[in-house]
């Protein structure tokens, strides 16, 4: 199959320097972009911290008032502040003190940033810090790995995502915290908390619904894992990922109103490359084989005066002591009936290498009657009750085949990984935001192995176009001495062409595994 959106691909090859990489913007060119109805994405520069493979830049937010973009670094546990009034030259100014950080929000002057206690089963915690002085505020504590924080609209409130990870299954449910959303009110300095425990004893239910409960000896509250939140007005939706569900929460109650499954999608409509060892690109549909859309991040935008949600379909499966639910199709007894050609299918170049999901389907034989790869390899626009509207489908993999063919489906711990990740979630789009471009909404995705940033036109939700794809990573680098370029982006943050030192859109993108931070102009 082939992606028939017109447009065109630069890669940019630059050489990092020790702190900052100013670099001559790429061109683009859509058949739209003359027209006033498309966009073209240009590298404008990075800073790098100089730490590859320690989660050096993640999550981004940025400052209007200031220019200044907050980055958290998780290696050495602080936020770094980036005055990029200049953002072909940005330049560190300042660092805030925070162990554990995981995420960082800024909105009306203040930061907000998420910590995880030392041991991250612990309660956690939120620090608000003063973004033009840097000053701490105060803090409030949260729930188990709070994994994500954002203010909402009006700045009154910030909402957490507590992840509530376990250590491992050695003994049981013991370190699993339970999941929960915290609800914090700035001026007053209250904290309230969303929990699931009024799901307890409902498991049955859920699984039976599709949503996935999976985790041995663990307690609904204990399982579901809260990864990302968008919010809008009183309501916000929050991704469970592992679970494969939204958590749709009214911020007003503190108050989880409802567990939305996601589905599965049939990768024997849409194609999917299985294998990281036939050599070869092969995208074709694989009947039997199904995806559980698992996102990570997630935003929402308004259409014709409703609410769609983003969602970027990662993918993510447990493997801890103990317990792992990531198993290989050539070491699963497949049915006869469901797949005739199992054993043809069981090949390394075939079915045999593709990571699936322990508690896929089975008969009362034990025979596995469906197989669910993790993540859909795709973005989805779902609508605000969580029912699909619309997916990528095979698209992303389609691309960087096309216009990567000699890096498809890359990993990003070394160049010269031609598919190694096709066995297992392929690109892994991760992050997600969405921003206005003369008058246009577009999403713009981080695809977190081959590495870049994806742009879909989703002003109609019903009918999205890809607009661009920019990669800044060197393949001819290496990513070990720092010289690939951006590798494994984490946050996606959009800057209105209003709040934007070019008074173009900017994106500001975190790239965990090469420690940059990339800025790109939205064209």
């Amino acid at each position: 199959m082939q992606v028939t959106h017109p447009f065109r691909i630069t890669a940019v090859t630059a050489a990092l320097a020790l702190c900052v990489v100013p670099a001559a913007a790429p061109a683009h060119a859509t058949a739209d972009h003359q027209h006033g109805k498309s966009i073209s994405l240009a590298f404008l520069g990075r800073f790098t911290t100089g730490s590859v493979g320690t989660g050096a830049s993640e999550i981004t937010s940025y400052d209007p008032a200031t220019r200044q973009v907050f980055v958290v670094n998780a290696q050495a546990g602080t936020v770094e502040v980036l005055d990029i009034r200049d953002p072909r030259t940005p330049r560190r100014v300042a660092s805030l003190a925070a162990p554990g950080a995981n995420s960082v929000a800024v909105r009306g002057g203040l930061v907000a940033v998420a910590q995880q206690a030392e041991n991250k089963t612990g309660p956690g915690k939120v620090s608000l810090f003063a973004a033009r002085s840097g000053k701490k505020l105060k803090e409030f504590t949260v729930g188990s790995l709070p994994d994500m924080v954002t203010f909402t609209e009006d700045g009154r409130r910030l909402v957490v995502a507590n992840e509530g990870e376990p250590t491992s299954y050695c003994a049981g449910a013991v370190d699993d915290p339970e999941g929960s959303i915290s609800v914090i009110d700035v001026a007053r300095g209250t904290v309230r908390t969303a929990g699931f425990r009024a799901f307890d004893g409902k498991a049955d239910q859920l699984r039976a619904a599709g949503v996935r409960i999976s985790g041995p000896g663990a307690t609904v509250s204990q399982d579901l894992e809260p990864e990302y939140v968008t919010v809008s007005g009183d309501t916000a939706w929050v991704t469970l990922q592992e679970n494969n569900a939204v958590a749709i929460v009214d911020l007003d109650r503190a108050k989880i109103m409802q567990i939305v499954p996601l589905g599965v999608k049939d990768f024997g409509q849409v194609g999917l490359d299985a294998s990281d060892k036939d050599g070869k690109i092969d995208i074709r549909p694989r009947p039997g084989v199904k995806g559980l859309y698992m996102p990570d991040a997630i935003t929402h935008f308004r259409s014709r005066g409703r609410t769609y949600l983003v969602t970027a379909n990662e993918g993510d499966g447990r493997d801890w002591d103990c317990h792992s639910d990531e198993v290989r199709v050539k070491n699963l007894t497949l049915s006869a009936q469901a797949f005739p050609n199992a054993a043809e299918l069981k090949k390394d170049a075939e079915l045999g290498r593709l990571t699936v999901a322990a508690d896929s389907p089975k008969d009362a034989s034990g025979a596995y009657t469906e197989l669910y790869a993790f993540g859909g390899r795709s973005i989805s626009v779902r609508s605000a009750t969580g029912a699909l509207v619309w997916d990528s489908g095979d698209e992303l993999e389609q691309l960087i085949a096309r216009e990567l063919p000699g890096n498809f489906n890359a990993d990003n711990e070394e160049n010269n990984s031609f598919d190694t990740r096709s066995d297992n979630k392929g690109p892994e789009p991760e992050g997600v935001t969405v921003g206005e471009v003369r008058g246009r909404t577009y999403a713009f995705a981080g695809l977190e192995r081959i590495s870049g940033v994806v742009a879909y036109d989703v002003t109609d939700p019903r009918r999205p176009v890809l607009a661009d794809y920019l990669n800044t990573r060197d393949f001819a680098g290496s990513v070990a001495d720092g010289t690939a370029g951006d590798v494994g982006p984490e946050g996606v943050f959009f800057v209105p062409a209003g709040d934007s030192p070019t008074h173009r859109p900017l994106l500001i993108v975190g790239n965990e595994v090469s420690g940059t931070t990339a800025i790109y102009e939205v064209r």
